[in-house]
């Protein structure tokens, strides 16, 4: 029987997932596991480096970008494991991560209380940094939160006004921690082979790790930042121009506040002011051709949310 099934998304990170996988296969001891690499449409030769290196990995090529969610969960359908392992490919396993995480739960005396397993995330400087969250209830916290980022925009475009640069965001370093939280990040999450492991596809990039434990919250399951995994994230790291890192940036931050909507519209939804007042928000940042192009796609998406 397979004990942990390891799921591992990937979009033209080559080199990024070369690394994981080596640190992985490296690493992982005394535990039975699969490697799943569940590939968005890569151009950048991805799945060739991982049949010749990595042959026993299992390749799911979904020949399109579906999005993280549905692309763990395409690889979850063939998952044989007990538990689940959802782990970047821009990760570093340092240590036998994937067993003390299986042990762990294992020998846990209320095992069956449990929703998610992670662990402090590390940068390249072995620092703590973001690893956990507080699941949000608060809509008018993203309400705030967006037009303070619709202030900054329109600052930011105006030439007089702006003296930003364009540079390498720092990590924001953590303390230690480890105990219950309100959810584990979808970089290293740990769970068990169940209902609860897989993503609402609805969302194609961020929240959906929150949309996940939110779920399990509701259940009564805990999510856990445990010690012992060293698991390094370094956040995508790559040597991009500037003018196509502000244009991942800038697809990211919609995605973002997409994802945002329609986790408040699915677990807040009576709160239906501070949710059109949010939607309000970011339709008026995305009608602004300098902040962020042509947006028409994404105002159909968050009109249907």
């Amino acid at each position: 029987m397979v004990d942990v099934s390891i799921i591992i998304v990937n979009f033209n990170t080559k080199d990024l997932l070369r690394n994981c996988l080596s640190s992985l296969f490296e690493q992982t001891k005394d535990i039975e596991f699969e490697v799943f690499v569940s590939d968005n449409g890569s151009t950048d030769g991805s799945l060739d480096m991982v049949r010749k290196y990595f042959p026993t990995v299992l390749i799911i090529d979904n020949q399109a970008n579906l999005g993280f969610g549905a692309a763990n969960n395409r690889a979850l359908d063939k998952a044989k494991g007990k538990y689940v392992f959802y782990l970047n490919s821009d990760t570093v396993v340092l240590n036998n991560a994937v067993k003390i995480f299986f042990d762990y739960w294992e020998n846990s005396e209320n095992k069956d209380c449990i929703g998610a397993l992670g662990s402090n995330l590390l940068n390249g400087e072995m620092q703590i940094i973001h690893s956990y969250g507080a699941l949000q209830e608060n809509v008018w916290h993203d309400v705030r939160h967006n037009a303070k980022d619709l202030l900054r925009a329109i600052k930011n475009s105006i030439p007089l006004l702006n003296r930003t640069h364009l540079g390498k965001a720092p990590d924001d370093v953590k303390p230690k921690y480890v105990g219950e939280v309100g959810f584990v990040t979808g970089a290293d999450l740990f769970v068990r082979n169940d209902s609860f492991a897989r993503f609402d596809e609805r969302y194609f990039l961020y929240w959906e790790d929150s949309d996940l434990q939110k779920n399990m919250e509701l259940a009564g399951k805990k999510r856990i930042i445990i010690d012992g995994p060293e698991i390094q994230h370094l956040k995508g790291k790559s040597d991009k121009s500037r003018f196509v890192m502000q244009f991942y940036r800038s697809i990211s931050k919609i995605n973002t506040q997409l994802s945002t909507c329609l986790y408040h519209r699915k677990f807040n939804g009576k709160k239906k002011v501070a949710i059109f007042a949010l939607k309000s928000v970011i339709f008026i940042m995305w009608l602004n051709p300098l902040l962020f192009g042509k947006t028409r796609h994404y105002i159909s998406k968050l009109v249907r949310i």
